[in-house]
C-alpha cells in the first residue's frame, strides 16, 4: 500500500515565517500515488483511528482528562463540511463534538468573544470539531470592518494564551487552514447554483466575501504566522484535490491520537466480585453458556490487541526514514506472508474438516433412510 514520502505533520506545519502565496493549492505535497491509492490507504488507516478514538472516549468516561480539538478553517468552498463527513464519520459519532460558528447570535454578543468558544471546548474524552471558529474574530471582523483595528489587533496575543490554557487542560489542539485557490473556489460555487440539490449550501454573501479575496489571504496568513506554537500549531494544506486534504487530517489526528498513548482504562471494581454477583442472577444453564463463552470472548480481546498493534506498527513504519525502511519491511512483509499462508492453510483444513464431516453426516443419512426404508419393507 502507498504512503506518504514525507509525514504530512512536517509538510504543512506553519511557522512565524509561512507565506500562504508560496503554497501550491493544487499540490499534493508528499503523495504521489493518486487519488485511488489515497482513499484506499485513508480507509485502511480509518480502522486505526477509529481504535484509537474508543480509547480516548473510554478514557474520558473513566476519569481521564484528554480530549483532542480539531479546528478546521479555510475560504467557502474549502472542504470543512467534508472533512467532518469524510475523516470524523471514520469513528464512533458519540465521540465526537461538532461545533459551526456562525454570526454570534444576540446572547453570544452580550459576552466576550471568547465566551461561546470556552463553552464548545471538548470535554474529557471526545475530538472536538470546530467549523470554523474564535478565528473568525481576527479574518471576518478583520476584512469586513466589523471592529477597528485596535480591537482586533490584541486578539492574536489573547488567541495564543486562551489555546494554552486549552492544551495545559489536557487538550491537543490542531488547527488546519484548508488552501484552496480562488479558481477552484469560483468552480465550486457555480456547481453549487448549477445542482438544484446544492442550492441550500449556496449564500449570496460567498460572491461578496469572494470579492475580498486578497484581504482575507492576508489576514489569513496574519492569523496563522502570529498563533502558531509548539503547543498548538497550525497546518496549512493544499485543498484543491478534497482527497488529499482528508487524507493529511486523517493522519494528523490519527498521530495526535497515538501521541497520548492511551491504555484502555482499568476498571474501579473487581472483575471477579462483579462475575460473582451476576451470576446470581442467572439461570444455571446460563451461567454454563456464559463460562464457555469466556474462553472466546478472551481470544477476541487477544486477536484484537494484536491488530491494533499491527496496524501502529504499520503507522509507525509508513514515516521511518527512507533509508532504514528496506530491511525492515522485507522482514515485516515475510511475517505478514507466512501468516497469510499459515492462515490459507487453517481455512482449507476447516473447510476439508467441513466438507468430511458433511459427506459422513450425507452417508449417516442415506444409511438411516435405506434402515427405515427395510424396516418399513419387512413389515409389509
Amino acid at each position: 500500500m502507498s504512503t506518504f514520502l514525507t509525514p504530512p505533520w512536517e509538510l504543512h506545519r506553519a511557522s512565524a515565517d509561512t507565506v500562504l502565496a508560496d503554497i501550491d493549492p493544487d499540490a499534493t505535497p508528499g503523495w504521489d500515488a493518486g487519488k485511488s491509492a489515497a482513499e484506499e490507504f485513508m480507509a485502511a488507516r480509518g480502522e486505526l483511528l477509529s481504535e484509537l478514538q474508543e480509547r480516548l472516549y473510554a478514557n474520558g468516561r473513566s476519569g481521564g482528562d484528554k480530549s483532542v480539538l480539531l479546528v478546521v478553517q479555510g475560504m467557502d468552498t474549502s472542504g470543512k463540511g467534508g472533512v467532518v463527513r469524510h475523516v470524523l464519520g471514520m469513528v464512533d459519532p458519540q465521540g465526537v463534538a461538532l461545533r459551526s460558528f456562525g454570526v454570534p447570535t444576540a446572547e453570544e454578543k452580550k459576552h466576550h468573544y471568547l465566551w461561546r468558544i470556552r463553552r464548545a471546548l471538548p470535554p474529557a474524552g471526545k475530538i472536538g470539531v470546530f467549523d470554523r471558529s474564535h478565528y473568525e474574530d481576527v479574518l471576518v471582523v478583520r476584512v469586513d470592518k466589523l471592529e477597528p483595528k485596535t480591537v482586533w489587533e490584541p486578539r492574536y496575543e489573547e488567541l495564543v494564551k486562551f489555546e494554552q490554557k486549552a492544551v495545559d487542560s489536557g487538550i491537543t489542539v490542531i488547527k488546519v487552514m484548508l488552501h484552496i485557490s480562488k479558481q477552484e473556489q469560483g468552480l465550486r460555487l457555480m456547481e453549487r447554483l448549477d445542482r438544484a440539490d446544492k442550492h441550500w449550501k449556496f449564500n449570496p454573501h460567498d460572491i461578496d466575501a469572494r470579492s475580498k479575496w486578497e484581504d482575507y489571504q492576508q489576514a489569513y496568513q496574519d492569523a496563522i504566522q502570529r498563533t502558531t506554537t509548539d503547543e498548538a500549531p497550525w497546518y496549512i494544506v493544499p485543498a484543491n484535490s478534497k482527497w488529499y486534504s482528508r487524507l493529511v487530517i486523517t493522519e494528523l489526528l490519527t498521530k495526535a491520537l497515538l501521541d497520548l498513548d492511551l491504555q484502555w482504562p482499568t476498571p474501579r471494581w473487581h472483575v471477579d466480585v462483579q462475575q460473582r454477583r451476576l451470576k446470581e442472577t442467572m439461570e444455571p444453564e446460563t451461567i454454563e453458556l456464559a463460562d464457555k463463552n469466556a474462553p472466546k470472548a478472551e481470544a477476541k480481546t487477544e486477536a484484537e490487541r494484536e491488530e491494533l498493534q499491527e496496524m501502529v506498527a504499520d503507522f509507525v513504519d509508513d514515516y521511518e526514514p527512507i533509508d532504514s525502511k528496506d530491511d525492515g519491511r522485507k522482514d515485516k512483509q515475510k511475517k505478514k506472508d507466512k501468516k497469510k499462508s499459515e492462515d490459507k492453510k487453517q481455512s482449507k483444513k476447516k473447510d476439508d474438516d467441513k466438507k468430511s464431516k458433511k459427506k459422513d453426516k450425507d452417508k449417516k443419512s442415506k444409511k438411516d433412510k435405506k434402515a427405515k426404508k427395510d424396516k418399513k419393507k419387512k413389515k409389509s
